[in-house]
This record gives C-alpha cells, structure tokens and sequence, in this order.
C-alpha cells in the first residue's frame, strides 16, 4: 500500500512476523476454539429451556395440550377439505366420462343399425331384381 503520509482509516492488525503478532494470533485462536463450543451449548440451552418449559407446570402444559389440539383438528379439517374436494372432483370426471363413452357408443350403434339396414335393403332389392330377371327369362312350367 503506497504511504501518502496521511494515516489509514483501518484499523491494522498486527502481522504474523512480530513476536507480539504471533502472541495475539494464538491467543485468539485459543480463544475462538473456547468460545465457540461455550456460545454452542449456551443456544443449545436456551432452545431445550424454550421447548421444556411449558410443560414443567400443570397450567402451561394444559395450555399447550389445548394448542397441539387445536392445531391438529385444524390440520385435519384442512386435509379433509382437500380430500373431499379431490373426491368430488374424481367422481364428476368418471361421470362425464360415463356419459361421453355411453353416447358415443349409442350414435356409433345407430350408424351401424342404419348401415345394416341400408346394405339390407340394397341386397333385397338387388336380389328382387335378379328373381325378377331370372322368372322373365326362364318361360313358366306348367
């Protein structure tokens, strides 16, 4: 960093390469290493006392008995709803499914019925046509 004679704004630590340096160096490293593990246990404390301590008497713990309660009813209501709307829905589909094959099915019928009949009414004309043909042409046996 060029010194332009003014002093800097940051706060300088001091490096490794001096004996006091590395004093402070190990000294906060020995630190941080007890630290951590006491500020750890600390939150961990904190956090057991925080989900123990409604249920050490008899009123917070019926308290918190009649919250969990009605939580779970909610959550069950909900569930129910959804339940019973996919039901719905499922059912509704079925039957407009129902209904869409059964018609199809009906006009596909009456296709078949009507082309039955006109194929019916084509063969006995045309048989008609040929018993007509044939008695004009073979002279009656009496």
């Amino acid at each position: 960093m060029p010194s332009n004679g003014k002093s800097s704004t940051k706060t300088q630590t001091k490096t490794a390469t001096t004996p006091n340096g590395t004093v402070a160096s190990v000294r906060q490293t020995a630190e941080r290493a007890v630290d951590v593990p006491v500020g750890a246990a600390l939150t961990v404390r904190e956090r057991v006392n925080e989900v123990v301590e409604p249920w050490t008497n008899s009123e917070s713990r019926t308290k918190e008995l009649n919250g969990l309660r009605t939580q779970v009813t909610r959550e069950l209501n909900k569930f129910e709803r959804r339940g019973g709307q996919a039901r719905r829905k499922a059912t509704q589909r079925a039957r407009r499914t129902r209904s869409r094959v059964e018609r199809e099915v009906i006009a596909r019928r009456r296709a078949i019925e009507r082309g039955v009949k006109q194929n019916r009414t084509k063969v006995e004309r045309g048989l008609k046509k040929a018993q007509t043909s044939i008695q004009e042409r073979v002279p009656a046996r009496s």
